[in-house]
């Protein structure tokens, strides 16, 4: 699944426009064809690492593969949208064709390697090299004010990732050893944790992103190009997810219960603030990019709620919300191939001349709002569930947000398919192509699926979320006690506790 991506990149550089198309559409379809043979042959309540693929490369750095229930779904989640992004690039790019279908063939690698790395290191590489194809996708192929988008999201991504790899570091030269899986069982000492847990979170809170570091987010989806949109918000979105899932939450159990409140804060504000901003937004990309946002933050509040509900909640949310968010940026992309504009206002009543597009465009954004029966709705059950296992308030919270999505998603859907045809450029647009249609198709049974079956989603992850739950049933309190800064005396008495703890350590 690396080797094939990266073929295809190769062979997209010394071929035509329409033979680089073929290519990258042909690669990504048998990336998906080799991702549903994993699927199939992952043995569920086996193993908890399966595929597993070892070599020594030099010197404390080897190379390493292997999935879990978690990773195999946020890989399928991958292969599954890039033949959907290529066809979207379809009609939509027509310079330098070859690169760009290269830059997004090395990207679907990228993204699957930093769900199947093992080693550290090689999930750093696979982490942070996953920038520059975006970097380029958005510099290049992306609207007028590219240039500065493109440095945005580089310098805020890569800025927090210097960070976590000084973190890492010090890891290995503690535990001897950069094998994630042995790492996620090993205990570092409590005083270490909270500067690596914030070294950490540096990273992943700006790749969530989270509120006060996701305003690079919006930038980035208005400029970048459909395809950059869709991959952008359904899968590069789901790394810091991830992130917190592989690395802050096992590796560092004792600090993300310590700062818990601190994700709890950020979150709740995130779900409200970025939710009123979505409101008042006349372009509809920067609005669905603001409910990305919203959306994610619920996700981190799940995470932190430290049970087995918010931790399923969070993984359905990340993949309802890759399908979802993936499909309305495709929405936006079809009608401006048309006309050229993401202004809300230049729209309006184009129910009556594309009702075919208007009948998805509602799916999805019933979608979007946790409509039961969608993909959405069971994510945000599950995780709203488990934050308020862990606090009553902050579920409340959480759910405002909710109901403020349900009032900007509806609000763009009826100024843009409703309403009377004040413009006639916009009541002569045509309905949806064969290609457009096989899209729509394909990510509104992916929804449906998601949402009527949420057990085969649920099912490759249950062992996996169990253990996470078991790693922090010793240091994970009951109710609301982690949600409040711990005092003084709690610090002290905590660090006494650690200071004993490594005496008895080092006596035996």
């Amino acid at each position: 699944m690396l080797l094939v991506p990266l073929v295809g990149a190769v062979a997209c550089y010394f071929v035509s426009a329409n033979a680089a198309r073929m290519i990258a559409l042909i690669t990504t379809l048998i990336e998906l064809v080799l991702g549903v043979v994993l699927w199939v042959n992952f043995d569920i309540g086996g193993a908890q690492w399966q595929f597993m693929e070892r070599a020594d490369l030099f010197a404390g750095f080897r190379y390493a593969l292997g999935i879990d229930g978690i990773a195999l779904m946020l890989i399928m989640l991958t292969v599954f949208l890039m033949p959907i992004c290529i066809g979207a690039s379809w009609n939509s790019i027509n310079k330098r064709v070859g690169e760009y279908m290269a830059a997004f063939l090395l990207m679907e690698l990228l993204m699957v390697g930093v769900f199947a790395a093992q080693d550290l290191f090689l999930f750093y590489i696979f982490f942070e090299a996953g920038l520059i194809p975006m970097y380029l996708i958005i510099g290049i192929w992306g609207g007028d004010n590219r240039i500065y988008a493109a440095y945005k999201f580089f310098l805020y991504t890569l800025i927090g990732s210097v960070l976590m790899l000084i973190a890492m570091f010090w890891m290995v030269r503690e535990a001897g050893t950069t094998d994630i899986p042995t790492l996620m069982n090993y205990d570092f000492p409590a005083d270490a944790q909270k500067l690596l847990w914030l070294a950490f979170f540096a990273s992943f809170a700006v790749k969530m992103p989270m509120w006060p570091v996701h305003t690079w987010l919006p930038d980035a989806h208005v400029q970048a190009p459909t395809a950059g949109s869709v991959i952008l918000a359904g899968v590069l979105l789901k790394m810091g997810g991830y992130g917190f899932i592989r690395f802050s939450i096992p590796m560092l159990p004792e600090a993300s219960v310590y700062f818990a409140w601190l994700v709890f804060a950020m979150s709740m504000i995130a779900v409200v603030v970025t939710s009123l901003i979505a409101l008042v937004q006349s372009d509809m990309k920067k609005l669905i990019a603001y409910s990305s946002v919203a959306h994610m933050a619920i996700v981190t509040a799940a995470l932190f709620a430290f049970n087995v509900q918010g931790f399923e909640g969070a993984m359905m949310v990340m993949l309802g919300h890759g399908l979802v968010s993936g499909a309305l940026f495709l929405c936006v992309g079809v009608i401006y191939d048309r006309l050229h504009t993401r202004e809300i206002a230049r729209y309006g009543g184009i129910a009556i001349n594309m009702p075919k597009y208007a009948t998805f465009f509602l799916l999805f954004t019933m979608a979007s709002i946790g409509l039961p029966g969608t993909s959405n709705f069971i994510g945000e059950f599950l995780g709203l569930a488990g934050i308020y296992q862990a606090s009553s308030w902050v579920a409340f919270v959480c759910t405002t947000g909710i109901i403020l999505g349900a009032a900007y998603m509806l609000y763009l859907y009826r100024r843009v398919a409703f309403g009377e045809q004040k413009n006639e450029d916009a009541a002569a647009m045509p309905d949806m192509d064969a290609r457009e249609w096989i899209m729509m198709i394909a990510l509104a049974a992916g929804t449906l699926w998601m949402g009527i079956y949420p057990e085969s989603f649920l099912a490759p992850m249950r062992t996996d979320i169990e253990w996470l739950d078991q790693r922090l049933e010793a240091v994970a309190p009951a109710g609301d006690a982690h949600l409040a800064m711990p005092s003084a005396e709690e610090q002290a008495a905590a660090a006494a506790a650690a200071e004993h703890h490594d005496a008895g350590e080092g006596a035996h």
